[in-house]
């Protein structure tokens, strides 16, 4: 008796729960959702907004702390490599009164477990006029609340320069 009773229980249960275990379970169908390296690429592409926006909050988001950029450039037969913080970009964009306009094509992204990198071509414009282009190489971090970019690392190219696909950069 019990046993039946139980039985009647657990079908009315299964009856009224299993619509919303439908919904949960097709639900998640119908959404789009974020591959890995779609969200490595789109937590770049806000680096790239919040440099443009001078939006530093946005780009404290999307970069720790205490990470590093470093430049490669050739002159001549040398290599040249300037190292920054992201504190003295941090800095920069506090003062900025400057517009910088960067690009990048192609990313190629690699995601494996919380560590990223994308690499890609780039063109960058200042105050409305290019400056340069190369290849931008992101190391970026997964941790509780997305990904962050840890090092940048990219070339200065100023002539010699593929077109971007993208065209020029609107106003």
């Amino acid at each position: 008796m019990i046993g039946r009773a139980l039985s009647r229980v657990s079908l009315v249960t299964l009856a009224l729960v299993a619509p919303a275990l439908t919904t949960v379970i097709v639900a998640p169908a119908n959404v789009h959702a974020q591959t890995p390296r779609d969200s490595v690429v789109a937590t770049v592409n806000e680096f790239f907004r919040a440099m443009q926006a001078n939006d530093l909050a946005a780009s404290q988001r999307v970069m720790l702390a205490d990470g590093d950029l470093y430049a490669s450039r050739r002159d001549g037969d040398s290599l040249i490599v300037r190292r920054a913080t992201f504190a003295s970009h941090f800095d920069r964009l506090r003062a900025a009164r400057d517009t910088i306009i960067e690009r990048m094509w192609d990313p190629q992204a690699t995601v494996i477990g919380i560590v990223a990198t994308v690499v890609a071509p780039y063109d960058l414009y200042y105050n409305g006029k290019f400056s340069h282009c190369g290849v931008d190489a992101f190391t970026l971090v997964r941790g509780a609340h997305g990904w962050v970019i840890t090092s940048v690392s990219y070339t200065v190219q100023p002539t010699g320069c593929p077109p971007n696909p993208l065209g020029p950069p609107k106003r």
